[in-house]
């Protein structure tokens, strides 16, 4: 499977915002919009990041828009995040999409943050060479509580 990054385009839009609705997904990412249905609010988040001057990118597999990919932030304190469709969940796709993020964006250190739970993005983050550097807990809205969160940093 091919995997590649390009910049967001309108077409891409509703695509993220039946990915960034399922419900598993939801879940999993825990840290995400108060209520994930909202289309309104999801098109002014998106009109509002697209005219910063975050990196944000499509993810693409074989072609296909499968999630998204983005370092925002103010320098020093930039953090990396992304979504990938759960159909391709465990196939390497976060994994290659995230190398490629940080092989376009060289400034260090940079940060994540994932649910202590979601052994998938913790795996993709240290896969991509993210080592924890805190713990923390914060309302999850994706959970309807608080949760423990691992923060992790990029040096190099």
């Amino acid at each position: 499977m091919e995997i590649a990054l390009r910049s967001v385009e309108d077409s891409d839009l509703p695509v993220f915002f039946r990915q960034m609705t399922d419900p598993t997904a939801v879940r999993m990412a825990a840290f995400g919009p108060k209520d994930p249905a909202d289309r309104a609010a999801f098109e002014a988040h998106w009109r509002r990041i697209r005219a910063s001057p975050d990196v944000l990118r499509t993810v693409l597999a074989d072609g296909a828009v499968v999630g998204s990919a983005a370092v925002y932030g103010e320098p020093g304190e930039r953090e990396v995040t992304y979504w990938i469709e759960r159909a391709y969940w465990g196939r390497g796709v976060a994994t290659a999409a995230l190398r490629a993020l940080l092989a376009e964006v060289p400034e260090r250190p940079l940060y994540a943050r994932a649910a202590a739970d979601n052994a998938g993005s913790l795996r993709v983050l240290e896969k991509c060479g993210f080592r924890e550097s805190a713990r923390a807990r914060g309302f999850a809205n994706g959970r309807g509580a608080e949760i423990d969160e691992v923060v992790l940093t990029l040096e190099e």
